[in-house]
Parts: C-alpha cells; structure tokens; sequence
C-alpha cells in the first residue's frame, strides 16, 4: 500500500460502515412504519445523518488515487442517496402528508442499494449486507462470492428494457454463481402502486444471493397494475419470462409470483386464472373480495395451488379482514393455504417474512 493510497482506505473504512448503518436505519424505518409510529421512528433516527454526512464530506474533499475513482463513485452515491433519505424521512412530519413523505424518503433506500452493490466483490461489510443474516458470518461462503468473476456476463443485477423503473420494463437479478447445467427456481416480484421493480428488486436481492434463485421484478405498463385489465400488464409478464427462460433455465416447477399492496392484489388477479404459469403465490398487504373468485378464478386452478398470504393486523389501507377473506374463500376453493397475519405489521412491506415464504416455497 502506498502513501497516496492510505487517506483513501482511512476514508473507505469511516464510509462503508456509516453507509451500511444509514442503509440498515431506513430498512428498520421502512419495516415499522406507521401513522402511530412514524414520530417514534422519527425520533430514533435523530442524529443518524451525521456521521454519514461527515464521512461523505471527508470523501469528497480528498484527492482519490485515479484507480480507486470507481469505488469512491459507489461509496459516494450510496451515501448521497442514504443521507437524503435520512434527511427526508425526519423532515416528513412537517409535510402537508406526512406518510407519503415518509414513504417518498425511503425510496432512496433502493438508489442507495443499487449504488452500493458493485462493491460486494471487493468489501466483505457490504458482501455481508447483501446476504441474509444466517451466512453472514460464514467464512467459506464469503471467499467463494469474493472469489466470483465480477466481470462475468449475464449474472448480477440488469435492466431489460430500458432504465430501472421504466414502465412496462423490467429488473433482474441473476446470482453470479449461476450455472446453466441446472435448472434455477424464479421469483417474479411485484411492486406496489406507484412503485417501479427498478426499486422493489432489493425487496428480495438479498435471499436471491443467499440462496440462489433468479430474480425478476416488472414495472407496471401504467402507474400500478391493470388490475381491471389483467391482460395488459399479464402479458408483459408473459413475455418478460419468456425472455428469461430463453436465456437463463428456470425450474418450470418452482415459479413464485408475489407482490406487495397492488402489486399483491395483482397476484391474485393473474395467479388464480386458467393457464397462469407460476406454481405458488404469495400475495403480500393485498385487497381480495370474493367475486374474483367468480369472474377471474379458474376451479381448476385454484385447486391445490399452494398460496402463502401474509399482511399486516395494523395495516390502515388494506384492512386484515380482507386477508382473512382471502384464507377463507381460497381454502374453500380447494387452495393450499397458509396463512400469516402480523400483529405490528401496517401497510409496508415486511422483509423479515421473506425467508418463511421462501422455506415454503423451496421445500422439497
């Protein structure tokens, strides 16, 4: 290591830990997110955006050796995009909406993932973030992802169709370890309304990562789904599964589609009809009445499906009671139902139920 090098690697060790706190703060924020809590959260994170932003000052006041200007770029994006989040999401109370300035401050939680992630191959903190917490600490698994081709085509993250977030388009996530001599489970993750899959992709990178399954979130053709036209935004999806399974082998045995909000309800509206080509779904702070069941619901279909339902008993937009309907109206039909109602839960979407709804959906 040389002198010119060393204020980089002194600035690289002060940023990458505020960053991954800041990152780790939003996550919480978003998870626990509320009208009854969101002064609460506010006041947790009072504070959190100064060491960040200090770091990032130092950063930018230093002169980085030319080879490091790629990782000063993510590092510094990263923590651009988690301090603005920071800084919003405690100014959110003083807006005219104070959960739609919440909600708008945590979306930077998605830019600062994305502008974090190239540095999995050469940070272990950040390859660590990027893993659920069961591996986090795994010494072999660690070096076998460091040890991965960084520049290998056709694996990590990509945009198909256009930037991240383009409507009608989609993102996708391919584990670097993946081999084409097996067949690869995909989950198809649906936003919700006003949401892109651009974002809605770190929802579900991490277990993607972990335990390697293909990952592959749409943006909806308009501002949500067309859940009164299922077949536009149905037949996006179609072709964009197409696309991947003519150049990626999926597991035509293990196809989840799930969604948070809209994007959940959509789950249903697609899921449930004559021919839906995915083998479980998992419908997250969704709406369901019955009458899909009469007008988009094929008997046949439904029968024996494998539906794993999951909302919040907080959740104001979307009351449990609708949840509860779905068990019940499904379980009638003849689906395979499990149910998960989550007593803190209000409308967000809960990250730490994606490793039970992948335990049912894996098993053998």
């Amino acid at each position: 290591m040389n002198e010119a090098t060393e204020p980089a690697v002194d600035i690289i060790s002060r940023l990458v830990p505020a960053v991954l706190k800041a990152l780790y703060a939003l996550e919480f924020t978003s998870r626990h997110l509320a009208p009854h809590t969101l002064q609460q959260l506010i006041e947790a994170m009072a504070g959190r955006d100064i060491e960040l932003d200090a770091a990032l000052q130092a950063s930018r006041a230093l002169d980085w050796p030319e080879r490091l200007a790629p990782a000063r770029d993510c590092l510094e994006r990263a923590a651009a995009a988690a301090g603005e989040g920071l800084v919003h999401l405690m100014s959110a109370p003083r807006d005219a909406q104070p959960m739609l300035a919440a909600y708008r401050a945590l979306r930077n939680y998605a830019r600062g993932c994305e502008a974090l992630y190239p540095m999995t191959p050469h940070l272990r903190p950040v390859s660590q973030f990027f893993l659920e917490p069961s591996v986090r600490e795994d010494k072999a698994r660690l070096a076998e992802l460091a040890a991965l081709d960084p520049m290998r085509d056709d694996v990590g993250t990509m945009h198909v169709g256009g930037p991240s977030g383009t409507r009608g388009a989609f993102s996708l996530y391919v584990p670097e370890y993946y081999d084409p001599s097996r067949a690869w489970p995909l989950v198809v993750a649906m936003h919700g309304g006003s949401g892109n899959g651009g974002a809605f992709l770190w929802s579900w990178l991490r277990e993607a990562r972990t335990r390697g399954f293909i990952l592959l979130a749409p943006t909806a053709s308009g501002s949500t789904w067309s859940l009164m036209e299922p077949d536009i935004d149905g037949a996006h999806i179609e072709r964009m599964v197409g696309e991947v399974g003519d150049r990626w082998n999926l597991d035509a045995t293990r196809q989840l589609l799930t969604g948070m909000s809209d994007g959940g309800t959509f789950s249903y509206v697609l899921g449930l009809r004559e021919g839906c080509r995915f083998t479980h779904l998992a419908p997250v702070a969704a709406a369901f009445h019955p009458l899909m069941m009469m007008t988009m619901a094929d008997a046949d279909r439904v029968r024996g499906l494998p539906v794993h339902i999951v909302h919040g008993a907080q959740d104001w937009m979307f009351p449990a009671q609708l949840a509860r309907t779905a068990e019940q109206t499904l379980a009638q039909a003849g689906a395979a139902v499990v149910y998960r109602e989550i007593a803190d839960l209000s409308h967000t979407y809960p990250r730490d139920e994606n490793g039970a709804i992948l335990d049912w959906f894996l098993k053998a």
